[in-house]
């Protein structure tokens, strides 16, 4: 198990902002795991190309305390500054590599990603996005196998279990591979092809699917669930039924709910409890950017990230001085 400081979740504004923070304060350099493999996702995939990145944000203006600001400009020219950031501090960011769990062990954290990296850290701060609602199946779920039918992975992972995964992302890829481990796992997605993972779970996914961990059923398109004696029978449009003990959705859209939970971060209500630091009730588990903002912002990430560091500085220094200092 590799061994770092501070691992920072997610390379987005709030991300690089922690990393960038906690390098010019001095202290040990933060090791950033990214699922895609690039920097700033949501700007990449959800701008069109010229649209204004704006500083002020729903009418809320943020004046950012620490190191990292900008004016509105372009998509282009925002990103261009990201990379600039970057390279310039020469961040660690490792891409294609998504966080599924992270677990207090003692006075550290173990970090696990997906496509099998795994981080020993003193400190972590999670910085993956604002909060959404996992995309549903058109057809419905019988209330009879709801409890079998998973939007996320759980806290406890089965085990011998025949196990179907639907998806054609990285995040159900990375899912059929991990749980894969200590289950008979079936991937199912509706094209003959994949073509929206990226190039190194394709690679891991390929290996799995060589030595027979991991079937696929492609292209397959179901169009209804069914209960069948205490199982799920998946009934495809192009095939025979199947039946399993667990199916799993991974059609789009995440919820860091659970991720958090599964952590245990408590919430109140809809949002995490965090301090004015960002500090969640787990010591030395720091959140950042949306997940600590009630209105998130690029500006309000770059803040938050200052307020991170600066709760780092006030109670755990020594834990994460740089080793000139």
């Amino acid at each position: 198990m590799e061994k770092t400081k501070i691992a920072v979740i997610g390379a987005g504004p709030a991300g690089i902002g922690v990393a960038v923070e906690v390098k010019e304060e001095g202290l040990a350099p933060a090791v950033i795991v990214e699922k895609t493999t690039h920097a700033c996702d949501t700007i990449v995939k959800l701008y069109r190309a010229g649209k204004r990145v704006d500083a002020v944000y729903q009418k809320v203006e943020i004046v950012p305390q620490g190191r990292l600001s900008f004016t509105t400009e372009s998509k282009e020219d925002f990103l261009a500054r990201m990379d600039s950031l970057v390279s310039g501090h020469a961040l660690d960011i490792r891409y294609g590599q998504e966080c599924h769990k992270i677990q207090a062990t003692g006075d550290l954290f173990q970090v696990f990603t997906s496509a099998g990296l795994q981080l020993e850290a003193n400190i972590v701060v999670a910085a993956i996005g604002i909060f959404g609602r996992p995309a549903r199946p058109v057809y419905p779920i019988p209330g009879e196998i709801r409890d079998k039918v998973l939007f996320s992975l759980p806290r406890e992972l089965p085990a011998g279990k025949d196990v179907l995964v639907v998806g054609g992302g990285d995040s159900a890829a990375e899912a059929a591979c991990f749980l894969s481990r200590e289950n008979c796992v079936t991937l199912s997605y509706r094209r003959p092809d994949f073509f929206r993972i990226n190039e190194a779970n394709i690679c891991t996914l390929n290996g799995y699917c060589c030595t027979g961990k991991v079937k696929t059923k492609m292209p397959s398109d179901i169009e209804a669930l069914e209960p069948e004696d205490g199982r799920i029978k998946v009934l495809f449009k192009d095939g025979g039924p199947l039946s399993f003990d667990l199916l799993f959705y991974f059609l789009g859209g995440s919820s860091p709910r659970v991720f958090l939970e599964n952590a245990g971060v408590k919430f109140i209500g809809k949002r995490p409890q965090t301090d004015e630091f960002g500090e969640t009730n787990i010591p030395r588990l720091f959140l950042a950017g949306d997940l600590a903002l009630d209105k998130g912002s690029i500006m309000g990430a770059f803040h938050s990230a200052h307020l991170v560091k600066k709760g780092i500085l006030r109670r755990y220094r020594d834990l994460v001085a740089g080793e000139e200092t």
